[in-house]
């Protein structure tokens, strides 16, 4: 784990990123579960289709293309992307405005270029932090094992990610995931240190 000099006061938000297959998913979730008082997940919205083991509302907002050019249009999102041909991602202002109303730390999990949008819009509120595979090679292996890639998108996804990987060393923190249970415990330190306030 490397970092800047950070804020230890406690910021607004948090946002994981990181290439497809880093693990940042793993992390918040467990994160969330740990800290449901504290924390809360903004959910994304995306045009991508939903797969077997997500939830409406719950793991993304599942909106058509037209759906989601049209709340772009009337600037409903924070950020968004098209991060490749009609597969958009993005934040929608709700979300935030969602949290804030219960009074907790707001946790994104999106790619990279929607972190760097966050993080030029809120600055020293938000705490970004890169998740690094331990490397190029065992990253491509994770997402060959999960099975939801066609060889054709899969391609798309590795030129995706050798672009996102140059970006590790331009966020607050760098958090190597390589042993997940140590992985986890940095994860649950740094919250508890520059999120929380609850250790010093």
């Amino acid at each position: 784990m490397s970092n800047t000099t950070l804020d230890s006061n406690g910021y607004d938000m948090v946002v994981f990123t990181a290439p497809s297959g880093a693990g940042k998913t793993t992390i918040v979730k467990h994160l969330l579960k740990k800290y449901p008082e504290q924390l809360s997940f903004s959910i994304s919205a995306t045009t991508r289709p939903k797969r077997e083991n997500e939830v409406k509302q719950k793991d993304y907002y599942f909106l058509s293309p037209e759906e989601f050019k049209q709340k772009a249009a009337d600037g409903e999102f924070i950020e968004y992307e098209e991060v490749y041909e009609d597969r958009y991602y993005g934040t929608l202002k709700s979300e935030i405005d969602r949290i804030k109303a219960q009074g907790k730390k707001v946790v994104f999990d999106i790619e990279v270029n929607g972190a760097q949008n966050i993080k030029d819009k809120y600055g020293d509120r938000c705490l970004v932090i890169f998740v690094k595979p331990p490397s190029f090679r065992i990253l491509i292996q994770r997402l060959t094992k999960r099975g939801t890639e066609t060889p054709k998108s899969l391609e798309k996804r590795i030129r995706r990610i050798k672009k996102e990987l140059l970006f590790v060393n331009t966020f607050d923190l760098v958090l190597l995931n390589d042993k997940l249970e140590i992985t986890l415990a940095e994860a649950e330190q740094i919250m508890e240190s520059h999120v929380l306030g609850t250790k010093q």
